[in-house]
């Protein structure tokens, strides 16, 4: 248990500092233990990956939930979308995993449920409001992420603040209208977004 802990500590400063592509001889050279226990704890770069953004992800859906407490619709929507998009910044790593679909535990895939509720709460109770277009789907939050994830790879030493204002043009673009909107083309449906998550690799 102690190894583990120490490999999930160590990988967990290394995919921020390098990226999910780092060599898993510097985490098991950085916990102190050789890359055959690495193997033994985790047989997969995914799996040690899953273990170690597990509070990550628990850092992800606790910050939908919040949103649904703000007062006002948009400002739950539009925080919830800047602090998701924050969260990517501050984390090298964080930056794609948030957009892949990796093995999980069993509370980590009760967190991803909760998650997508939560979203789909957050959207419709802004449009129920008048705030946010009707053609907007919960599943344009995972393309805003890879599209962030995008530009943080390009940007992130040259233009680190590069992608807030991404953002901010894409929260002006999700903002209702009325009949000066412009309609959207089709919506990816959930299971074709599920399967670009699963081709989405380290």
């Amino acid at each position: 248990m102690r190894n583990r802990r120490r490999l999930v500590e160590a990988a967990q400063e290394i995919f921020s500092e390098s990226g999910l592509g780092a060599p898993l001889e510097d985490i098991a050279e950085r916990a102190g233990v050789g890359i055959a226990t690495l193997y033994r704890r985790f047989p997969t770069r995914e799996e040690l990956i899953a273990a170690t953004y597990e509070a990550k992800m628990a850092d992800f859906a606790n910050t939908v939930e919040e949103a649904l407490q703000a007062p006002d619709a948009w400002i739950g929507f539009s925080d919830c979308v800047e602090r998701l998009c924050a969260m990517q910044a501050e984390n090298r790593g964080f930056s794609n995993v948030v957009s892949m679909a990796l093995p999980t535990s069993t509370e980590a895939e009760a967190l991803r449920r909760r998650m997508k509720r939560d979203l789909a709460i957050l959207v419709h109770r802004a449009q129920e409001e008048g705030v946010l277009r009707d053609d907007f789907v919960p599943e344009d939050i995972p393309l805003l992420l890879m599209a962030n994830a995008g530009i943080l790879r390009i940007t992130r030493d040259g233009a680190p603040h590069a992608w807030r204002r991404l953002v901010a043009y894409l929260l002006e673009a999700f903002h209702a209208k009325g009949d000066r909107a412009t309609p959207l083309p089709a919506a990816p449906t959930p299971m074709q977004m599920r399967r670009v998550m699963m081709a989405h690799e380290a």
